[in-house]
């Protein structure tokens, strides 16, 4: 999968996933646009895959903010020659994980601010940009939650099944100006920060230990075991690639089987 002569721009990229995501691109010849929250770790991250400095560049942000996130898609065209060819939309939130009865109405307006607002600000401002070069790819983050919603994770499953149909609507939109659009959809992956907040809410809501939280997740998984990030990251990638270049509008499920539809 080359990505020679590409612009990536990677939301959420100081995680595991979006930082794993970062690499492999670069790895595959694209210059990348990396943005989160935190500048100083964004920095680091940039040292770690790209110490010459000349192909890994970062602003950090809030990607609910409007001024903001136009603010990054432009020191992102600015790094780079003035084009973004790939947009990974990975940046996303689980919120607390509890009962809808204790979810605040805050608490719903954050998580659909962060997996829904932000994706579309992103796509919003680099859409012009792709139909003015030719083209482009979009990967969004969805879910399993989104297809099959989770128990006491209400508001995180319904903003990602959004994120589906915003995809859905995405493909069929920019056909047409040679944008495709797809979403993945995964599991739950060892050593994210949505692993970190769903197994302490489950622990919190079912009295589990972690041992037994990955037996009981594992148990429902026709492979028996979680994601790994490399999984997801590779998936992720392969979408934005020309190898994938008659799809478009699909929610790839990255599941081990426990989703099939």
């Amino acid at each position: 999968m080359s990505f020679e002569n590409k612009v990536a721009l990677v939301t959420g990229a100081s995680g595991t996933i979006g930082l794993g995501i970062a690499k492999e691109l670069m790895s595959q010849g694209a210059k990348v646009f990396l943005t989160d929250l935190d500048q100083a770790k964004l920095d680091a991250c940039c040292t770690e895959i790209d110490p010459s400095g000349e192909n890994a560049k970062s602003l950090a942000g809030n990607i609910t903010d409007h001024d903001q996130v136009k603010a990054i898609v432009g020191a992102a065209s600015d790094a780079f020659g003035g084009k973004i060819d790939v947009l990974m939309n990975v940046a996303g939130v689980t919120g607390e994980g509890n009962k809808v009865e204790d979810i605040t109405p805050e608490d719903w307006d954050f998580i659909y601010a962060v997996n829904c607002k932000g994706s579309f600000l992103f796509v919003k401002e680099v859409v012009p940009m792709m139909k003015a070069s030719g083209g482009g790819a979009i990967v969004n983050f969805s879910s399993k939650s989104g297809k099959t919603g989770s128990a006491v994770m209400s508001a995180y499953s319904s903003a990602k099944g959004a994120i589906i149909a915003f995809t859905q609507a995405l493909a069929f939109e920019l056909a047409g100006d040679n944008i495709r659009v797809n979403c993945v959809c995964p599991g739950i992956t060892e050593g994210t920060g949505v692993w970190s907040s769903v197994s302490t809410a489950y622990q919190r809501t079912m009295g589990q230990s972690m041992d037994e939280l990955i037996k009981t997740f594992s148990a429902k998984v026709p492979m028996k075991r979680l994601a790994k990030i490399a999984e997801v990251v590779d998936v992720t990638v392969f979408l934005a690639s020309e190898k994938a270049g008659y799809m478009t509008g699909q929610a790839i499920n990255i599941t081990g089987g426990r989703e099939m539809h």
